[in-house]
């Protein structure tokens, strides 16, 4: 075999491994960005699933307060209005942005906010605070409440993930050519380190 033949196939040999290890590199970074996005995705499931728990806890906590002599109407319509907004808003996984998760704790705080309101409300109804139905109720909407932040917090977690792989280089390339966008966060809203003022 001639020493030139020889030459052109070393140089074949190098030329396709160099080409296999960036293919193989792309396919597997690719790969790595679908798995962290799918956890992006199924971490946001388990918050909506929360979110829905404390929605259909709702009518019935309210259903039960109802039943206390002259309760203030405007408390439990303001909780009832609150549940049906937040319901109406919903937020695709896929195509998640800043303004839209923006819109959607905005909505989910309103309902925080009513149901605070209507505790701190009840508390002036000590015969309504002693029926076990209104403090079974009591209990699994304080779980759910701490659920949603556990589910929340795990969110922002798998979010982080998958923003920082995508944004460094070189998966940035591969995330950029294949149209993965950055995933917002859950963020504290304005004025929640301010406790409300209630006033009897």
């Amino acid at each position: 075999m001639k020493k030139g033949c020889l030459i052109w196939i070393v140089i074949g040999v190098i030329v396709a491994l160099i080409v296999f290890g960036i293919v193989s590199w792309g396919i597997n970074t690719y790969n790595n960005i679908v798995t962290l996005e799918q956890g992006v995705v199924s971490q946001w499931g388990n918050v909506e699933t929360q979110y829905q728990r404390r929605a259909d806890l709702i009518p019935n906590f309210v259903n039960t307060v109802k039943g206390a002599a002259d309760f203030e109407q405007e408390t439990l319509t303001g909780v009832i209005e609150a549940r049906a907004k937040a319901t109406q808003v919903t937020l695709d996984p896929a195509n998640m942005t800043a303004e839209n998760m923006q819109q959607f704790q905005e909505v989910q705080s309103e309902v925080s906010s009513a149901l605070s309101r209507l505790m701190v409300v009840v508390e002036r109804y000590p015969e309504l605070k002693a029926t076990q139905n209104y403090r079974d109720l009591q209990v699994e909407l304080e779980g759910t409440e701490n659920r949603i932040s556990v589910e929340r917090r795990n969110f922002n977690e798998r979010a982080r993930e998958f923003n920082t792989y995508i944004k460094k280089f070189p998966q940035s390339i591969i995330a950029g050519m294949k149209g993965f966008t950055e995933r917002p966060y859950f963020e504290a809203m304005e004025g929640t380190e301010i406790a409300p003022v209630v006033q009897f």
